[in-house]
């Protein structure tokens, strides 16, 4: 019953133990992929935005996944993050991103300006 109570406030245990678990794995990788990956991860925990655990969890397991198989390549950091490593992070988050609250908001304004224009050929 405790249990329960504590998770309520503080998140599930379980959530906790594989974010450390993958954390841990990200915090193993090889040089240049490690450094890199931790640049990655803590951009993710600043603009992410993801609130709900499953998704945080999934996103940083993909995320270690992503650079333990780059190192076992020896694929390149560069071709992993392109020419713009701030895209590739914001991109790799909106893959983890649902519904979000703005987005009512958005066809709420494209709707506005397309009857805008509308009528304005009339």
């Amino acid at each position: 019953m405790a249990g329960k109570w504590i998770e309520t406030l503080t998140g599930s245990l379980e959530q906790k133990k594989q974010y450390k678990q993958d954390k841990a794995r990200i915090d193993a990788l090889p040089e240049p992929y490690g450094a890199a990956a931790k640049a990655v991860h803590r951009y993710l925990m600043y603009f992410g935005g993801i609130t709900d655990g499953d998704t945080l969890v999934t996103m940083f397991g993909d995320l270690a996944d992503l650079w333990e198989r780059a190192a076992v390549d020896g694929t390149p950091v560069r071709e992993i993050v392109g020419d713009d490593p701030v895209e590739f992070a914001e991109t790799f988050a909106q893959a983890y991103l649902g519904t979000q609250w703005i987005d009512k908001e958005r066809a709420r304004l494209n709707k506005a300006i397309a009857d805008a224009e509308k009528e304005e050929r009339k």
